[in-house]
């Protein structure tokens, strides 16, 4: 409870100590501008040292390069020939070393950025809030993975109206749009998204956002339930994905065999090998169903009654979502299933 003073002498000596107070916010407020600036300081050196470090090093692999093709292999020996080994491991293992101090300095946003939020800087410049902007980022999946799940089941066998679709279809475009942003404020801060998996969302943002301009029709009907119902589906994979994907990761951190800013994906990943494979059925399912989203949008632009331009782009974005998805899954399990081959097989 806090202390009221009732008569003026007890006022008084509140003021004084309020006084004082505020004389030692000052100091440290002033204190905390130097250590500022020095920060800022130290920053711009970081980055200005890490540039030229790495303009050297170009130019030194490039040297070593020319020197061992213009000198014949027999003339050099094998100290020096072992040297250059060395020191070509070592600049490799630099570059990672710079791409881990780098995730700590701010740097230019890409163009995207640049375009929603401008010069804003996103570097998060310690591990707690990294990681609290991450663990951010997975409960908002999780959040509205289920609300999308509702809003989708409810607009399927419950209500079937044309302005609750399009604030359905006015959520995903917000959902995709605000995962886009996220997911490269966390590029920025070191997390290793593969590019597909960040391109899939900007092409769903745009197929949500068609699909909220599809005027109301006979063949805007044709293709409802069928849309609705994929969307229900995808719900459902992606929070089964989440679930033990999360679990997965959170295992494979505290091994040190993943990278502490690696996120749950809408996809396989190599590192899903272990105890996730069965999600391989529901996800080669959902990429299925989205080859026949795009043929059924396809035929129906050869309707004679087809005169909506929103046909045709939904059935090029459900292509384009397979081809990605399918073949990125694809390449996964023959690389996994290449590395099983190049292993020694026991008696």
């Amino acid at each position: 409870m806090l202390f009221s003073p009732t008569g003026l002498t007890e006022c008084l000596r509140e003021w004084e100590n309020l006084e004082k107070d505020y004389q030692q916010i000052q100091d440290t407020h002033r204190l905390y501008k130097q250590k500022l600036e020095e920060v800022t300081k130290l920053q711009d050196s970081s980055s200005g040292a890490i540039s030229r470090q790495r303009k050297k090093l170009k130019e030194l692999s490039l040297s070593l390069e020319a020197c061992k093709e213009n000198t014949p292999t027999p003339t050099l020996s094998p100290e020096e020939l072992e040297a250059i080994t060395e020191i070509r491991a070592s600049i490799k293992e630099r570059e990672d070393a710079f791409s881990e101090m780098e995730a700590f300095l701010p740097k230019k946003n890409g163009l995207y950025l640049s375009l929603v939020l401008g010069s804003v800087n996103v570097t998060l410049l310690n591990k707690q809030s990294k990681f609290a902007y991450k663990d951010e980022y997975e409960k908002f999946k999780l959040i509205l993975t289920v609300i999308l799940f509702v809003f989708s089941f409810t607009c399927r066998f419950v209500f079937s109206y044309r302005a609750l679709d399009a604030l359905f279809y006015f959520l995903l475009v917000w959902y995709y749009c605000t995962l886009t942003i996220r997911e490269s404020v966390l590029i920025s801060n070191g997390s290793r998204i593969r590019g597909w998996w960040v391109f899939h969302h900007y092409v769903s943002t745009f197929l949500s956002g068609v699909m909220l301009t599809w005027p109301e029709g006979v063949l805007y009907q044709m293709f409802r339930n069928q849309f609705i119902s994929y969307c229900l589906y995808q719900s459902f994979v992606q929070f089964l994905q989440y679930y033990y994907q999360s679990g997965s990761l959170y295992r494979l951190r505290a091994l040190g065999e993943r990278h502490n800013m690696d996120l749950t994906v809408e996809g396989f990943q190599s590192w899903m090998w272990r105890g996730l494979t069965f999600l391989l059925p529901f996800l080669f399912f959902g990429h299925f169903w989205q080859f026949y989203n795009g043929i059924t949008l396809f035929k129906m632009s050869q309707l004679p009654q087809c005169k909506e331009w929103q046909v045709m782009m939904c059935g090029c974005s459900y292509m384009v979502l397979f081809l990605g998805n399918f073949f990125t899954t694809l390449g996964v399990v023959y690389q996994k299933y290449m590395n099983n081959q190049d292993k020694p097989k026991s008696l």
